[in-house]
């Protein structure tokens, strides 16, 4: 008996020894124990409690690691004259795509059938101004959202006219255009002493390399200075085109002055 009374006392005191949050840990582990045990054998298993706070001995799974890139040396050879768009030998760029957040400006008319006259449309006139919100809609009051993201301008003109028709009997005329390019710009990129410093200007379809420098005016400075264009090529690597400023500069040389694409990072290099 003695033995016995021994042997409580030391679990007693081997209790009072475990943090308030170990105890409670072994408190819930010992109801969950006895609710078990007083079960019967048929009766549905109780679902698991929620902790808060982290569970003591589990380890999260690690994420895996993606692979970085290998480093690209800036190449010295620049490309041929035709092979890039550039000062001299721009492109047009394909038919714009719309994404958020642009500014769109839409005017919905309806077409009187008899006399063709375009007038404002008699419950809810529509026209001005518009966002491309975050989900990729444009809200048109009474006729609710209408899912623009991805769509070129016509197809926007399609898209209102669809929506419209759910709404009047009228037949519509709509008009559509970009007032602001908010999701489509190119970027430069200066290296300095205190580190890297990105600057972030809208892609009008026109801009080259020397209108990204005096759009950063004297927030870069370019004297002397080692810079590219890197370039996104779906499928393939990006393209590295070695810049030399000084013949774009001092000599009107336009063959490194390529014109930017939408995504274009113009990296100007601290050092020579």
């Amino acid at each position: 008996m003695r033995t016995a009374y021994l042997v409580l006392a030391a679990a007693v005191v081997g209790l009072l020894g475990l943090s308030w949050q170990a105890q409670r840990e072994t408190s819930r582990r010992l109801d969950a124990l006895a609710a078990a045990v007083a079960r019967p054998a048929d009766a549905p298993a109780p679902l698991p409690q929620v902790v808060a706070g982290p569970v003591v001995g589990v380890v999260p799974e690690e994420l895996p690691k993606m692979p970085m890139p290998p480093h690209r040396a800036v190449p010295a050879v620049v490309p041929a004259a035709g092979a890039i768009p550039r000062e001299l030998e721009k492109v047009a760029l394909p038919p714009y795509v719309v994404e958020a957040p642009d500014i769109l400006t839409i005017e919905v008319k309806a077409r009187d059938r008899v006399s063709g006259e375009l007038k404002p449309l008699p419950e809810q006139p529509i026209g001005g101004q518009f966002l491309v919100r975050p989900d990729g809609t444009v809200n048109l009051g009474q006729w609710g959202p209408v899912t623009v993201t991805g769509l070129t301008v016509g197809q926007v003109a399609a898209a209102v006219k669809k929506a419209g028709a759910a709404h009047t009997a009228d037949e519509l005329a709509v008009a559509v255009d970009v007032l602001a390019y908010n999701s489509k710009a190119y970027y430069v990129v200066a290296d300095g002493d205190g580190g890297e410093v990105v600057y972030r200007f809208p892609c009008t379809g026109g801009d080259t390399v020397l209108d990204a420098v005096a759009q950063a005016g004297g927030h870069v400075s370019v004297s002397g200075r080692t810079m590219w264009v890197a370039r996104q090529a779906a499928g393939r690597p990006p393209q590295i085109l070695p810049v030399d400023w000084k013949g774009i500069a001092h000599h009107g040389d336009a063959a490194t002055n390529y014109q930017l694409l939408p995504g274009d990072r113009l990296y100007v290099k601290a050092g020579k």
